[in-house]
């Protein structure tokens, strides 16, 4: 699946929404089922961890410099400022059989499972 439309926007809003979470870019939508990791300039942080929503929200306003979802394998979403948001699509990493949905367009008519 193609995510590259992210390149070079905004990440505009981090949305924790009861078990996942949504990242609203200019226009396109990613919601999770897993939770990323936070790769930092000095650590990383994982869901659970202290300072986990912190280190996501702080992430607001961030360009995408780079975009890669690669079935079966992960999603980086590599951020202006060093900042990583990686997750794992290997299936013994994930919680069900899903982890997540793309929607290019922000609707969620269009989304897409990966």
């Amino acid at each position: 699946m193609d995510i590259t439309a992210i390149e070079g926007q905004e990440l505009t809003s981090v949305e924790f929404v009861g078990d996942h979470l949504r990242l609203h870019f200019d226009g396109p939508v990613f919601t999770l089922f897993d939770w990323p990791t936070v790769l930092l300039a000095d650590f990383s942080v994982a869901f659970g961890e202290p300072e986990y929503r912190n280190a996501l929200c702080a992430q607001i306003g961030q360009i995408v410099e780079k975009a890669m979802l690669e079935e079966m394998e992960s999603l980086t979403i590599e951020l202006e400022n060093g900042s990583v948001l990686g997750l794992s699509l290997h299936e013994e990493d994930l919680d069900g059989p899903e982890a997540g949905r793309y929607s290019e367009t922000g609707n969620e008519a269009d989304e897409v499972e990966f």
